[in-house]
Formats: C-alpha cells, structure tokens, sequence
C-alpha cells in the first residue's frame, strides 16, 4: 500500500530527531522569508451540482470545469526553537469559472493565515533540506463576480494543513516547495438568480526562494533567558 507523502515526512521528522547528526546547524532563532509562486486547483463540485440541479437548468449540458488559477504566496516566520517556527502566509489567488447559459464568472481569494510548523534539518543537499509539516488558519476574503454584474465579497476563517520543504543552497537562500491544502467557502449570487456557494480553498502547489536570516540571539524556548 502507498504512504501518503504527509505520513513519508512525519517519518523523515521522526528518523532525524532520533539520529541528529553533531553538525546539524540549530535552527533556534532564525527568521526566514518565503516568496511563492504557483497553482491553486479546486473542483467545485457543490456549485456546478447545485446550478445544474435547479428545475431550469437540468437539461443543460454542463460547461468545462475550472482548470484553477494562479496563486501567490509571501510566508515570514521565525523558528521559536529547533523544531517549531510560527509564521504569517499572505496570499492572493483566483479562478474563472464558466456555468451554461452564464456570463463569465471569476472568483478572487486573498487574505492571510498564521499557523505552526514542526521542522528539522537533514543532510540532503548542498547545505542541507528543512521538511516541515503545520497547521494555518486566518481570514479569507472570497470576492465571486459574474461579468457585468456587482461583485459578491464573503470574509470567512480559512483553515489549512501545510507539508513542504525547503532545499538550503548556502546558508542564506534556499528553494522552497510547498503544498497546502485549505478549507474555506465564499458566496455566489446574480440579480434575480440562485447559486451555491464555491470552494473558496482546494489545493494549493507552489514553488519558490527562501532566505533565512541568521539566528537571533534574543530570548528562544531552549534558552529564554
């Protein structure tokens, strides 16, 4: 049976923790700034289900689904101890969506979401890789527009898992690789019309640079005095 890549990660955490090498560089007191680039995918099904389900619309023939949007993320974080970090993710991402017999509909999410990740060095690459896995959550503003019509805003609480890791060049850049998978609804609605509400998360993939700036020698949860 395949493991599923959360489970492959928790185990690499587990195995360096258990056999952490003399040299690993601590991670205690580094802050780091990510910039991201890359795919949001998110199916919604509960709206095409709900339009096409409507007395009038059950004999249409159902539009193409979304293929996603792109997606921008710019995460800060500051590393409490050699194996937490807390941070702040900003994002923003959209989509256009297309429904039979429907002007152009295209959906907007941006927002932030400040969580935790678990992390630990190993000896993989150049100076070294950071796997991390954590949990976010923050407010979204979902934005659906249908062309020509006025845009419907909806704030919500986001929630979100996290698994990733970052590939250390020199001590300073990196290369990050990221995937989130985010839980958060937004409203649709159209003059005169009834819709469901869309998948204003889904799955996020994204790639990008790091730099992590040297540790600081402030207060930490292994030394805070």
């Amino acid at each position: 049976m395949r493991s599923s890549p959360l489970l492959t990660l928790l185990a690499t955490l587990a195995a360096s923790t258990a056999f952490a090498q003399d040299d690993a560089p601590s991670l205690d007191g580094v802050g780091r700034i990510s910039i991201q680039g890359g795919w949001r995918y998110v199916s919604n099904s509960t709206l095409y289900n709900s339009y096409y389900s409507q007395p009038g619309n059950a004999g249409l023939e159902r539009a193409a689904k979304s293929p996603g949007g792109p997606l921008l993320v710019g995460s800060f974080a500051y590393a409490m101890s050699d194996l937490v970090e807390v941070g702040i993710d900003l994002f923003g991402t959209g989509e256009r969506l297309q429904l039979t017999d429907q002007p152009q509909l295209t959906t907007l999410c941006y927002g932030a979401l400040l969580g935790v990740r678990l992390q630990k060095w190993v000896a993989l690459g150049p100076e070294g890789t950071v796997p991390f896995v954590g949990v976010l959550t923050g407010p979204l503003l979902a934005t659906a527009t249908f062309k020509g019509e006025r845009p419907q805003e909806t704030l919500t609480q986001a929630y979100a898992a996290t698994v990733g890791a970052t590939a250390r060049l020199n001590p300073h850049w990196g290369l990050s690789l990221e995937f989130r998978q985010v839980f958060a609804r937004g409203t649709v609605s159209k003059t005169g019309q009834r819709f469901s509400s869309f998948n204003a998360g889904g799955s996020w993939l994204s790639v990008g640079v790091s730099y992590a700036f040297p540790p600081d020698p402030g207060p930490s949860l292994r030394n805070p005095f």
